[in-house]
């Protein structure tokens, strides 16, 4: 039987340790005001150059939702939102702009959807709390999740469309106003949040 010597596994060891550091500082969970920079876009295809042909954005940013825990545990949990999370994956995160003008439009759209998604995070974990029954099974989330998700990407790329890519900058920002409105008006839907009881009438 093989054994690994002392040395290499500890090598292996602080090698995989470091993989995961580097992994977990490309993610970023959505906080509020987050600024972006050119430095969240880490694609190796991420450029700012005056030979770019077309302005692009991929923002890496998705709503994570899962969950492990045992039917008991499953059916006694009424509260989801630490379930759901709003992740910024820098690593595959793509921009494409001319130069420093076209830039800030797209950092600037970019912190829109990150707060958008979020938004819709929230929305995902009041539909989760609002809707789990004790006898639930494990999928009842998928309808909820998927709704929300498609209503997220039809008004995200609407304001693509609208904004023209962010060249329409008071466009812009007046829908991101909104957005950071409608934050507030779920506030105890944040991850760390635990939404008050609805009382019975």
């Amino acid at each position: 039987m093989f054994k690994c010597p002392q040395w290499l596994f500890a090598t292996l060891l602080v090698f995989t340790f470091f993989s995961f550091v580097k992994a977990q500082e490309s993610r970023q969970e959505w906080i509020n005001n987050y600024e972006f920079s050119l430095a969240d876009f880490k694609a190796a295809t991420t450029k700012v150059d005056q030979e770019v042909s077309n302005l692009y954005l991929q923002t890496g940013i998705t709503i994570e939702l899962g969950f492990q825990m045992t039917n008991i545990e499953f059916m006694f949990t009424k509260n989801f939102n630490d379930k759901v999370i709003c992740i910024l994956d820098k690593n595959t995160a793509v921009l494409k702009a001319q130069n420093q003008k076209q830039l800030t439009r797209l950092l600037h759209l970019a912190s829109y959807d990150f707060d958008l998604s979020e938004l819709y995070a929230r929305k995902i974990r009041k539909e989760l709390f609002e809707n789990k029954k004790a006898f639930s099974n494990a999928n009842f989330f998928q309808p909820y999740y998927s709704k929300m998700i498609a209503e997220r990407n039809t008004i995200s790329a609407q304001l693509y469309d609208a904004s023209n890519f962010g060249a329409k900058e008071e466009l812009l920002q007046k829908a991101h106003q909104k957005v950071r409105e409608e934050l507030k008006e779920y506030s105890d839907y944040c991850k760390e949040c635990k939404p008050k009881k609805r009382k019975k009438k």
